[in-house]
This record gives structure tokens, sequence and C-alpha cells, in this order.
């Protein structure tokens, strides 16, 4: 495993770096210049982070993840939230959180409706076209929040794991006085891999879901309050996942 500082992807290679090897990095300025918006107008989402519900799934029993999640469908130039469902993932790809409804509060109707919010998903589902032909997008939309109350918290306590869909980006939102949070990608059928820690708000992990693997290391505190907030948006084709009927 390669470790280095983040080595961000050029916007004109986006594309290309999602073929060839199954991720890309992307400045904040460039996360705001994909979805046609200025940077201030995705930071204006921040304090929405503030308003997160207690996970009340996590079979650790721990109390150190606050999230909500709601569904859209990203179709052209249009997107529309469906109506509130339940995340599902099969144990095959979350063998600690799988096979289980899970229904956590929705993303707030004041955050779902800002132009910067719905501007940025339609920006991806439009790439994920752009990378593996034009189809509707079956997005969802994970807000989290990952504190200190345990004295630990795990961005992702099922391990290292992929999600079951096409793609994953995975957006820093914020970092407040803790240490830890690497990110790690792994090769999903070789011996490579890269770990940074993506440490500015804005910043974004494209990831082809079934190239790569993924995982986020525990924080701990440094400071009081302590806390890492990311957005992980997911979409998938044809459907969202489900269970067998």
């Amino acid at each position: 495993m390669t470790t280095t500082a983040p080595i961000f992807t050029a916007p004109d290679h986006l594309q290309q770096a999602l073929r060839d090897d199954g991720y890309a990095l992307l400045r904040p300025r460039d996360v705001a210049a994909l979805a046609g918006c200025e940077l201030a107008a995705l930071m204006a989402l921040n304090p929405s982070w503030d308003t997160l519900e207690l996970d009340n799934y996590l079979k650790d029993g721990g109390r150190y993840r606050r999230r909500r999640h709601s569904c859209f469908i990203q179709d052209g130039e249009r997107l529309t939230q469906t109506a509130h469902r339940p995340h599902w993932q099969p144990l095959e790809y979350n063998a600690l959180h799988g096979g289980m409804n899970r229904l956590f509060a929705p993303v707030l109707a004041a955050t779902a409706e800002q132009p910067a919010w719905r501007a940025l998903l339609l920006a991806l589902g439009r790439l994920c076209s752009a990378v593996r032909g034009a189809q509707p997008w079956h997005i969802e939309a994970h807000q989290f929040r990952i504190d200190t109350t345990d004295g630990i918290g795990r961005p992702t306590p099922e391990g290292a794991h992929r999600d079951g869909v096409d793609f994953v980006a995975v957006i820093l939102i914020g970092r407040h006085h803790v240490k830890g949070g690497e990110t790690r990608i792994f090769e999903a059928d070789g011996p490579n891999g890269k770990r940074f820690t993506l440490t500015e708000p804005w910043t974004m992990l494209l990831l082809d879901d079934a190239s790569v693997i993924h995982e986020s290391t525990p924080i701990q505190p440094v400071g009081e309050q302590a806390h890492r907030d990311t957005l992980v948006l997911t979409l998938r084709a044809h459907a969202f996942q489900g269970p067998a009927v």
C-alpha cells in the first residue's frame, strides 16, 4: 500500500481516471466547477450536519454515528426525490449491517431543495452517464457525522468494503479536533492500494465500486466536540438495492 499526500485528479482527466484507475480525487474548487456553482454555495450546506440524528442500528452498540438519508433519481436534467425509504444492503457487501432495513431520518427539505445540492447530484449523474452510458441513476444520499462519544469513532465499522452500487462519491464536509480518519483504497482484484487523509472541506473522492474496495480508519479526539462530517452519495443503475422478492 502506498502512503502519500492526496494526489488530485485534473478535471479533464476525470472520466479516464475512473475508467483506468477506479477512482478520482477532486479539489474543492473542482467539485464546485463540476456542479456548476460557487464553492460558497456548497459550503452553505455545511450547517445542516448539525441537525443529524442518532444512528440506532449500529451492531457494535456504539453511539458515535449520526446521519440522515434520502433517495433521488437523476434522469437527464431531471432530479426527483423519492418517497422516503429504508437503506438496505446485502450481507455480501456489508457483513455487519447487511440484510436489514434501516430507516434513517430523511435529509431535511431545506437541504435537499438547495440549488447547490441539486446541482451536485445532477452533475454526478451526468458524469456517471459519460463513463458508463446515458441512463437514469438511483442516488442514495447519506449525511454522516462520526463523533468520539465512545472515545473512538468508526466511519466504516464494517471495514474495507464495496457498496453494491456502480459509483460512490465520498465528500469531506469537515474535521473538528480529530486525528485519524485516513482514507484507504484497495484494488478489488489486485495487490495495490492507496492511503491518504482528506483534510480540506468539499474534497471529493469518486470510486468505481466494482473496481476498488474502500474504508476510513477510526478517529480519536484531540479536543472538545471532536467529529468528522462527510456526505456519501451512491449511484446505481436500474434500481435501488432492496431485498429479493
